[in-house]
């Protein structure tokens, strides 16, 4: 079966996402679990005599002559997909194919082989979370001391260090690594059509082992944990909380990818993606230096956030035992989330190792506005030395005001001066005493200090 441009693919096929990842949710991986997982089945129900070791071997030997054709052809005429890979790797295995799938239902291999592909993709997805973390810590570090204005409400607040506001950025990346390295993926076991172990009770009859101990032997092949009890599937709620970790992560992205955008916006112009010798910023306008990839970050965690509500419903709607109208959802959003969640962490490394701090842009900006947020070392000193606090509050809210309107009509901020050369600030201070007060590139608290405790 060939797929081209000129049919629908996924941008997930060929556009975003590593070649691993890919690999990971790819039918070939898929097919390749269920083989491991048959033939962990296998090597349990040999040591209780069920499976002969020829059969067993047979098994192994063709655990990697998956064959997607055959099983394709097979499933257009049985309309089922899993029986067509038994079928087809049975048709493999003259003498070990009459024992594939003994005593299991369908769920048993396919959950077990989706937790085994599940570990496989949060595995990638926390490397590179870990490697954007160490991107950033160098650039908190390079950083840490570099002063520049803060901003709440979109609007000049005080002051902050370019290394803080990136600290924060990995303050919450930590907590996200925290919850997925957390995360235990477990197995169904093999516990058959309800989850009762009824089928495998049945067969081990006779032969010492438990399906208990079947079960144990298997997922210990494996290495997985599996779930105490189980219905025909493993509880949905799994899938929920690996979305939730997924979400979180997307969550701290797309704020450091907003935050990023409104520093390189032409009035902030403080931060920068690196940006090709050769790269179009816009077909229209031939001067644009947009910021294309930190806004592909906040679409795609976007749709990240969009997969969620599937995970919900598939394990809050699914009726007793189990229902089958979680199967094709769970085809599409799971490889989906991960797939967009790699090409995030892909893209967010890259924005940040080639970041580019325009300092010059935030002197500037601190220059224009930092002198506001002195303004609030000036009070605290004047209280010090016995001005009523409420006064002077008023002066300086006064000469703000005329600083303002002269900072909107694109003239020079002149509150240094307004402040440096009112009378009743002059009672308690010096003229040079005030213009080293309203000096705000050094009024950034613990800041710095801050940054670096929470690289570590």
């Amino acid at each position: 079966m060939d797929f081209g441009f000129d049919t629908f693919i996924s941008p997930l096929t060929w556009r975003y996402g590593s070649s691993e990842m890919k690999e990971t949710w790819s039918e070939s991986n898929k097919r390749l679990l269920l083989r491991r997982v048959w033939i962990a089945l296998a090597a349990a129900q040999n040591k209780a005599g069920i499976v002969s070791d020829a059969q067993l071997e047979d098994l192994k030997a063709h655990a990697k002559d998956i064959d997607i054709e055959r099983a394709l052809e097979i499933e257009g005429t049985i309309q089922h997909d899993l029986m067509a890979e038994i079928k087809t790797y049975a048709e493999q295995c003259e003498v070990g194919g009459g024992v594939i799938h003994l005593g299991a239902t369908s769920m048993d291999v396919l959950d077990n082989a989706d937790a085994l592909r599940l570990k496989q993709a949060l595995a990638i997805v926390l490397g590179k979370a870990k490697a954007l973390r160490v991107s950033l810590a160098e650039k908190v570090r390079r950083y840490k001391d570099v002063p520049c204005m803060a901003f709440t409400h979109i609007q000049s607040a005080e002051v902050t260090t370019v290394g803080y506001r990136l600290a924060l950025v990995v303050q919450d990346l930590d907590e996200c690594i925290k919850e997925l390295e957390a995360l235990e993926i477990k197995g169904k076991g093999m516990k058959g059509a309800v989850g009762t172990r009824a089928s495998y009770a049945a067969l081990l009859e006779g032969t010492g082992m438990s399906a208990a101990d079947l079960d144990r032997s298997v997922m210990e092949e494996l290495g997985l944990v599996a779930f105490e009890g189980a219905t025909q599937v493993y509880p949905r709620t799994q899938d929920l909380r690996v979305m939730h970790a997924l979400d979180s992560l997307s969550c701290v992205l797309a704020k450091f990818a907003l935050d990023f955008r409104m520093l390189q916006s032409t009035a902030i112009g403080e931060w920068s993606e690196p940006f090709g010798k050769s790269q179009v910023g816009s077909s229209a306008m031939p001067f644009k230096r947009n910021p294309i990839n930190c806004e592909k970050i906040d679409s795609l965690c976007r749709y990240v956030h969009s997969l969620v509500p599937n995970a919900w419903d598939n394990a809050s709607l699914s009726i007793l035992e189990r229902t089958l109208d979680d199967s094709a959802n769970r085809r599409l959003f799971l490889p989906q989330a991960f797939l967009a969640m790699d090409e995030i962490l892909l893209t967010a490394s890259k924005v940040v190792s080639g970041m580019n701090v325009h300092e010059g842009a935030v002197s500037r900006n601190l220059a224009a506005y930092g002198v506001f947020a002195a303004t609030e070392r000036l009070l605290m000193e004047l209280g010090r030395r016995g001005a009523d606090r409420q006064a002077m509050h008023e002066v300086i809210r006064e000469a703000s005001l005329k600083a303002w309107d002269a900072v909107q009509d694109g003239k020079d901020n002149p509150l240094v001066g307004l402040l440096s050369s009112d009378k009743a600030v002059l009672v308690y201070m010096k003229a040079d005493e005030v213009v080293s007060c309203l000096d705000a590139s050094d009024y950034y608290g613990d800041a710095a200090r801050m940054a670096m405790k929470i690289i570590g």
